[in-house]
């Protein structure tokens, strides 16, 4: 059976007895609750017309979880930064891998039409799910006008046993939205939280950080980018600022477009660049334990840069929009209108 909504192939998640009841117990407050009842509240809490049972989901987790790290190369790949969403389609001839990486609590979502490949690609953290899944589900629509074939395929990696159980919350929140969608969505891949976790010295650490898209064959790979331009500090700017998920890759244009945000200045900036790199992974990180070792070099940056650069409109000359396309050597150039 199928209906509007979420469809889901759950058959061996819910053979995982800590995640149901983690899942439970979230939704629920774990009221006496048993894991026998995971089925109808979760549905109703998603407001699932249907659920198909299919073999396949631990599967398609250790399939990822398995493989080595692949490094993409800059000159075809493009980078998904925290709350940003990247839409393109096969024949796009300026992007080969969309992804992202460094997703601790975070959670990456692949959202691709099996009709006629239109992909894309998220990175989430805890704010403001609900629209950010509409944002994407909303910009694969678009592109999909008129294609009767296919279907919305849904692969979300992310997240670990972390101590505050943040991953768990994120990955209930981002299911809920996909499942309040009018379209139906395909969970092909859910390698999150436990099924992305592993211990080590007594400590739980994900396993993959990153995933890259082949945006032609749709293969997706445990991945890691050493370029993650253009502009890399100010759209990690963007971020530290609040600001919601926002599309930053146009592929009709082939043109990545970062919008005029707005910050102010940072009184403490000194301060904070004075403290040992254990106190700001302290106080910045969602998970100080299990940071990948460029975190605090990176913070760093941003720092520097909000101290060097009090005044934004020098980056938004007249409010405008920064744009960059790519040239015939790979590399982002600026565009100037």
């Amino acid at each position: 059976m199928q209906g509007a909504g979420f469809t889901v192939s759950y058959a061996n998640v819910l053979s995982r007895a800590h995640l149901i009841w983690s899942v439970v117990a979230h939704c629920k407050g774990a009221h006496g609750m048993s894991p026998s009842s995971f089925v109808t509240p979760v549905m109703k809490l998603y407001k699932m017309r249907s659920v198909i049972l299919s073999p396949g989901m631990t599967e398609s987790a250790n399939a990822l979880t398995g493989q080595t790290v692949r490094t993409v190369d800059p000159k075809v790949g493009f980078y998904v930064h925290q709350r940003e969403f990247a839409v393109t389609v096969p024949a796009d001839d300026s992007v080969s891998i969309l992804g992202s990486d460094d997703a601790t609590t975070c959670h990456l979502a692949v959202l691709r039409h099996t009709g006629n490949g239109v992909t894309c690609v998220a990175h989430f953290d805890e704010l403001n799910i609900m629209m950010a899944v509409s944002s994407m589900v909303n910009a694969v629509k678009g592109f999909s006008a008129g294609c009767t074939d296919g279907c919305l395929e849904l692969h979300l990696i992310g997240g670990f046993c972390d101590d505050r159980r943040m991953s768990k919350k994120i990955s209930l929140q981002i299911l809920e939205a996909f499942g309040k969608q009018q379209e139906d969505v395909h969970l092909k891949t859910f390698c999150v939280t436990e099924l992305n976790d592993v211990v080590k010295n007594g400590i739980h650490w994900p396993i993959i950080y990153g995933i890259g898209v082949d945006v032609k064959t749709g293969e997706i790979f445990n991945a890691s980018f050493p370029d993650r331009g253009p502009d890399e500090v100010l759209r990690s700017v963007r971020t530290s600022e609040g600001r919601l998920m926002e599309k930053i890759y146009d592929s009709e244009s082939r043109q990545v477009q970062i919008e005029p945000f707005c910050w102010y200045p940072y009184r403490h900036v000194e301060e904070l660049l004075a403290q040992s790199d254990e106190v700001l992974l302290q106080c910045l990180s969602t998970s100080p334990l299990v940071e990948p070792p460029h975190f605090i070099s990176h913070i760093k940056k941003m720092l520097m840069f909000l101290r060097d650069h009090p005044c934004p409109s020098v980056f938004f000359p007249e409010g405008k929009p920064r744009v960059y396309k790519r040239n015939s050597e790979g590399l982002w150039d600026r565009v100037y209108s």
